[in-house]
């Protein structure tokens, strides 16, 4: 499998270290979102609510993110770098396993990895709202990751114009659309179950 592009490197990995009153800020600030996207819609958080529930002032807040969407991602950062370093080097059927071990289908593989994204949604549905709701999403280094990641499981398959089918084979992922689905009363081993069929079907 051709490599993969890596999530980039978050503040806390590129930047200088922290000063002790800027690192007590920043957990300060994830804390407070962290508990107000699970309280509430994400979407009605504002940064002042967040600045609040900080105890930070709004400068402090926005001289270290820009927007709601990019607190969100940096809470989520950690899970989704955990779920791309078993993409790249995990056993199969996520992973691609060892050289000259045995390789999993496309299917299996696409399959595999919807179940993660399912746990992952399950787990962490208020973060992925607040970091990817609408055309957000599309704009994330994760998204980017993903669809490197399908795209290539497409061209393993044979199919042709992998970059279209990447989306669209994404695109059931959407966390508005996993929110609406439990909302129904599906059960994330059923929304799993039926994104299983959808892959083997497509890819095998």
């Amino acid at each position: 499998m051709s490599e993969l592009p890596l999530l980039p490197e978050t503040e806390a990995g590129s930047a200088p270290p922290e000063r002790a009153d800027a690192a007590r800020n920043r957990a300060r600030i994830l804390a407070a979102a962290e508990r107000l996207f699970a309280e509430r819609d994400p979407a009605s958080v504002t940064m002042e609510d967040i600045a609040k529930a900080a105890g930070v002032g709004r400068g402090t807040l926005y001289r270290r993110y820009p927007d709601r969407a990019a607190i969100a991602r940096a809470l989520l950062d950690e899970h989704e770098r955990a779920l791309q370093e078993k993409l790249l080097r995990g056993a199969p059927p996520l992973g691609p396993g060892e050289p000259g071990g045995r390789a999993a289908s496309p299917g299996e593989r696409l399959a595999a990895f919807y179940a993660e994204m399912v746990a992952l949604l399950e787990a962490h549905l208020p973060l992925a709202l607040g970091a990817e709701t609408g055309a957000a999403r599309y704009g994330t280094g994760a998204y980017g990751f993903w669809r490197a990641h399908v795209a290539q499981l497409v061209r393993e398959a044979g199919l042709d114009d992998p970059q279209t089918l990447a989306d669209q084979l994404l695109a059931p992922l959407a966390p508005e659309l996993f929110r609406h689905q439990r909302e129904l009363g599906l059960s994330g081993e059923r929304i799993a179950a039926g994104l299983s069929v959808l892959a083997h079907r497509t890819l095998d």
